[in-house]
């Protein structure tokens, strides 16, 4: 019964994962992202991670889309200026910036020691257990924590900032 569960879980994530990329409109998109994380949680529940899975939903599914559809109203991508705005000058300022963003990252990513990361299944934190999570997420975890913090940030103030409309 479980591994149907999973396919389930794996099968609605894939095609709301390709539904955020195929919409055409930034609201559908975002809820598709929305089905997406819900479905996620599900899967964590199969594996009997329910802290893990409260949090996705609570967390990501709930204040970061509510976070996300804020800057797309915040945005107005329906607006007529921003329809007819140019693209491939955007594309050009996004890859800039990402590339950037990767030279400004590899020396902290490359200096994160991965021989702490446990990879045998009996070093894993239990699930269950909210104090060793939140122990792990703060000391060996750490540094990924803070990059992805950093990585949202600084993808909503490239949004407003590539959106500011023109005076």
């Amino acid at each position: 019964m479980e591994i149907w569960l999973f396919y389930l879980f794996g099968g609605i994530a894939l095609i709301s994962a390709v539904s955020v990329v195929a919409q055409r409109r930034l609201v559908y998109s975002a809820i598709s992202l929305i089905v997406c994380l819900c479905a996620l949680s599900g899967i964590y529940l199969l594996l009997k991670a329910q802290f893990i899975a409260a949090v996705q939903v609570i967390v990501y599914a709930g204040a970061i889309m509510v976070l996300f559809l804020f800057v797309i109203m915040l945005l107005d991508p329906f607006s007529p200026p921003v329809l007819t705005d140019k693209r491939k000058r955007l594309g050009y300022v996004g890859a800039s910036m990402g590339g950037i963003a990767l030279v400004l990252l590899y020396p902290l990513l490359k200096a994160y020691d991965l021989s702490k990361v446990p990879h045998e299944p009996e070093t894993l934190v239990p699930a269950s257990d909210v104090q060793r999570i939140g122990h792990a997420l703060f000391t060996d975890y750490l540094l990924p924590f803070e990059v992805t913090s950093i990585l949202i940030l600084v993808g909503i103030i490239g949004a407003v900032v590539l959106a500011k409309k023109q005076a």
